[in-house]
């Protein structure tokens, strides 16, 4: 065989375990590629990984929302077991595909406890002081916890560190985990809308919030942050309870900025609602849809009522630890 059929063979063979290596790399997220709409060009991340609120369903839900009904490109990433490339919310230690925060216009964060490599916790921290928007769901107050390796670099991040208050939830978000101010799984949570704020456009057409999960207590808010929502606590897990009035309001939505460490400011908005449960509430996928468009400093886009309609069908696991479905890839949410 003549040396230019060999290298010409060679090459062939290279360019296959390339292509293949790139369709293997791409199974491990998912892509909503927007259609018409006002986001069309803007590139949305959205970070799942947390073990009890379901963020690896609620996430691609919302995402297709944004894509399919405002133009926004979407990119979806899970935590991933490497060995088998299926969705483990247990796995603390791999979210594959965040090199693709380098492109995004917005990062939508809803992490729980995570320990990620230096190097992908790079992409994240980043971003973060990119001086671009961020847009964080309930867990995300407490998104890093270091354990097995309190040298790295990025150990201040976690939530409850000292030097560094708070870690990434109370500098960047606003707070950090303090407990459960409603009784888990036993008191669920209405959300009021602040009337000082009622005329802010992330609030145009947001009506009768309600969620299944408990109001999440909040100490001290960071970055003069101004709530939009406050969380009543009901007295049971059903929306037309009664409210327990022996507990007081706490904020379950607000916004902020932050100064990162090049001093360059990013909006922020965060929540502490946002589990998949949660977000069969119309008024909170509003909410978190008009959220998206104010941050990417679209809010003379957003419309007197943002289509937040469901793209397919969307039947939610309940919150748990353990709960979360066996055997799932990124691609079984792709749309169909």
């Amino acid at each position: 065989m003549k040396l230019s059929t060999v290298l010409t063979c060679g090459l062939a063979i290279l360019v296959s375990i390339q292509i293949f290596a790139a369709e293997s790399t791409e199974k491990l997220w998912v892509v909503y590629q927007g259609e018409e709409g006002p986001g069309k060009g803007k590139h949305i991340v959205f970070v799942s990984g947390d073990e009890e609120y379901r963020s690896e369903e609620a996430l691609p839900m919302l995402a297709k929302i944004l894509a399919v009904r405002h133009g926004f490109n979407c990119t979806v990433l899970f935590a991933i077991d490497p060995e088998t490339g299926r969705i483990d919310p247990n796995n603390q230690t791999n979210i594959s595909g965040l090199h693709h925060l380098q492109t995004a216009d917005l990062m939508v964060l809803f992490t729980r406890f995570r320990e990620l490599p230096d190097q992908q916790m790079k992409y994240v921290v980043d971003y973060t002081n990119s001086g671009k928007p961020i847009v964080g769901l309930r867990t995300a107050t407490h998104p890093f916890r270091y354990t097995r390796n309190k040298t790295s670099p990025y150990a201040k991040y976690s939530f409850n560190n000292k030097d560094y208050e708070g870690g990434y939830g109370r500098q960047v978000l606003g707070e950090t985990w303090v407990n459960h101010h409603g009784r888990h799984k036993g008191e669920s949570t209405r959300g009021l809308i602040n009337g000082t704020m009622q005329d802010h456009p992330i609030l145009r057409g947001v009506e009768d919030i309600w969620g299944p999960t408990d109001v999440y207590g909040i100490r001290n808010l960071t970055g003069a942050a101004k709530v939009l929502v406050y969380g009543q606590v009901l007295a049971g897990m059903n929306p037309t309870d009664q409210p327990n009035y022996d507990k007081s309001v706490m904020p379950v939505a607000w916004i902020k900025h932050y100064s990162g460490e090049t001093g360059k400011i990013s909006r922020i908005f965060c929540t502490t609602m946002g589990a998949s449960v949660d977000l069969k509430s119309e008024g909170l996928r509003r909410l978190l849809v008009n959220a998206c468009y104010w941050a990417t400093g679209m809010e003379d886009h957003i419309p007197e009522e943002s289509n937040v309609a469901y793209v397919g069908e969307y039947d939610p696991t309940f919150y748990g630890f353990g709960g979360f479905k066996r055997g799932m890839k990124p691609l079984d949410f792709q749309l169909q």
